[in-house]
C-alpha cells in the first residue's frame, strides 16, 4: 500500500500509542479487588457491566458512524473512554458499575468505528490489507502493555487508568488533527429496518456472522482455558504471558504481507482456510496437553486467525449496502466480541467437568465451520428464472430490496 494516505500512517501510529497505553480493562478486577477493597464478586458484578456496555457499544458505534460520520463518531467515544479512565479511581464504589457500563459502551463503539473509518479510506482490493495494519498496531502496542501495567499497578494502581487515559487522549489528538472529515455515508438505506432486511436477504452475510461467533468463541479459548491448562501443568505464570506476546508479535510481523499476498483470494476460501487452522490448533493440544504443544498450538492458531480476521472484517465491508457501512462492522464486531462472553461460560464450565473434552470439541466447531463456509460460499441458486453463483443470486436480491426502499421513501409523506 504505497499509496497509503499519511493520515492513515498517523492513525495506525496512534493505534499502536493507545494499545501500549489500554491497561484499564485488563487490571480492572484486580484493581477493584486490591486497591478498593470489593470481594471478588462484587468485582465481578462491575466487571461484567463493563462486558455489557462493551457489546452494546460494539454493536451501536457503527450507527452513530454512519448517521453523523465516522471521524466525529469515533472522536466523541475516544473521548468519553479518556473520561471513564480518569473518574474510574474516584467513583464511589456504588456508582462503579454504572460508570463501568459508560466506559464499556464507549470503549465498544471504537472498534467498529476504527475498522469503518479505515475501510471507508481504501478501494476495496487494499481493505484486508488495511485492517491488518490496523490490527498489527494494535498488537504492536499490545506486546508491551501488559508488563508495562504490571509496572505500574506495583506502584500505584492509579496511574493504570491515568496512563490508559493519556495514550487515548494520544490518538483522538491524531484523528482530530490528521484525520480528514467527511460527510456522513447516508441514503434511503439508512433507516433501522434496512439491516433486519438485509440479514435476511443476504445470507453469506448470515454464514459470516453466525460463523464468526462460533469461531471466535472457540478462538478465545486461548485467555480463557489455556491459562488454566498452563496452571494445571504447572507452568509459571510468566509461561502464559510469553504465549499472549507471541501471539502479538507474529500477528505484528506476518498479518499485513499475508493479506496482500492473499488479497486477490476469494474471501470465503481464505476465511475457511483461517478456521481450519484454529481447529488444528485446537486439536493438537488435545492430543498432547503439554507446556510445549501450547506454544506450537498457538502459533497454528495465530495463522488461522491471521487469514481469517482480517478478511472476515473487510467482507463485512463489501457486502455492506450504501449507507450501511457502519452498522456491517458493528454486526460483525458484535458477533466477534460475543465469544468474549461465550467462550469463558462455556469453556470452563466443560474445563471443569471434562477437561479433555475441551480441545477436541473445540477443534470439531471450528472444523465444521471452515468445512460449512467452504461448500455453501459455492453453492448456486435460482433468480428471475436464472441459475446464478449465490453471491450474484444475493446481490440481485438485495437489489430488489433497494428499489422496495426507494418506492417506500418515495410513497411515504
Amino acid at each position: 500500500m504505497r499509496s497509503t494516505p499519511r493520515w492513515l500512517k498517523a492513525l495506525l501510529v496512534g493505534q499502536a500509542v493507545s494499545a501500549a497505553g489500554a491497561l484499564a480493562w485488563i487490571y480492572l478486577t484486580l484493581y477493584l479487588v486490591v486497591q478498593r477493597g470489593l470481594r471478588p464478586h462484587t468485582a465481578g458484578l462491575v466487571a461484567a457491566a463493563f462486558g455489557v456496555g462493551l457489546v452494546a457499544g460494539n454493536l451501536g458505534g457503527g450507527s452513530a458512524g454512519d448517521r453523523f460520520g465516522f471521524k466525529p463518531a469515533l472522536a466523541a467515544a475516544l473521548a468519553a473512554w479518556a473520561a471513564g479512565c480518569l473518574a474510574m479511581p474516584v467513583t464511589p464504589t456504588a456508582a462503579l458499575a454504572p460508570v463501568g457500563a459508560a466506559a464499556g459502551l464507549s470503549a465498544g463503539a471504537i472498534r467498529p468505528l476504527m475498522f469503518s473509518l479505515v475501510i471507508a479510506a481504501l478501494p476495496a482490493e487494499h481493505r484486508r490489507e488495511g485492517v491488518a495494519r490496523s490490527r498489527a498496531a494494535t498488537n504492536a502496542g499490545t506486546v508491551i502493555g501488559p508488563p508495562l501495567g504490571g509496572l505500574l499497578a506495583a506502584a500505584d494502581f492509579a496511574a493504570v487508568f491515568l496512563v490508559d487515559a493519556v495514550a487515548t487522549l494520544v490518538l483522538l489528538a491524531v484523528v482530530l488533527a490528521w484525520v480528514p472529515a467527511a460527510g456522513r455515508d447516508a441514503g434511503l438505506l439508512e433507516r433501522p429496518r434496512g439491516i433486519l432486511r438485509a440479514l435476511r436477504t443476504d445470507r453469506r452475510l448470515r454464514l459470516l456472522l453466525g460463523s464468526v461467533l462460533a469461531v471466535d468463541t472457540v478462538y478465545r479459548l486461548l485467555y480463557s482455558v489455556v491459562p488454566l491448562l498452563l496452571h494445571d501443568l504447572r507452568a509459571p505464570a510468566w509461561v502464559y504471558g510469553s504465549t499472549i506476546s507471541l501471539n502479538c508479535a507474529v500477528i505484528v510481523i506476518c498479518e499485513p504481507r499475508i493479506a496482500r499476498r492473499l488479497s486477490r483470494r476469494p474471501a470465503f476460501g481464505v476465511i475457511a482456510a483461517g478456521y481450519a487452522l484454529v481447529g488444528l490448533g485446537f486439536l493438537g493440544l488435545g492430543v498432547s496437553p503439554a507446556v510445549a504443544t501450547v506454544f506450537a498450538a498457538v502459533l497454528v492458531v495465530t495463522a488461522g486467525e491471521m487469514l481469517y480476521k482480517p478478511t472476515a472484517t473487510a467482507q463485512a465491508a463489501d457486502l455492506a449496502r450504501p449507507g450501511m457501512t457502519g452498522r456491517y462492522q458493528s454486526l460483525y464486531a458484535g458477533a466477534s466480541v460475543a465469544g468474549t462472553l461465550l467462550s469463558p461460560l462455556l469453556g470452563t464450565a466443560l474445563y471443569e467437568a471434562a477437561p479433555r473434552l475441551v480441545w477436541p470439541c473445540a477443534a470439531l466447531v471450528a472444523l465444521l465451520a471452515g468445512a460449512l463456509v467452504a461448500l455453501r460460499s459455492g453453492r448456486v441458486a435460482v433468480v428471475d428464472g436464472e441459475r446464478v453463483a449465490v453471491g450474484v443470486a444475493e446481490d440481485r436480491l438485495l437489489a430488489h430490496a433497494a428499489v422496495d426502499d426507494a418506492r417506500d421513501e418515495l410513497d411515504s409523506p
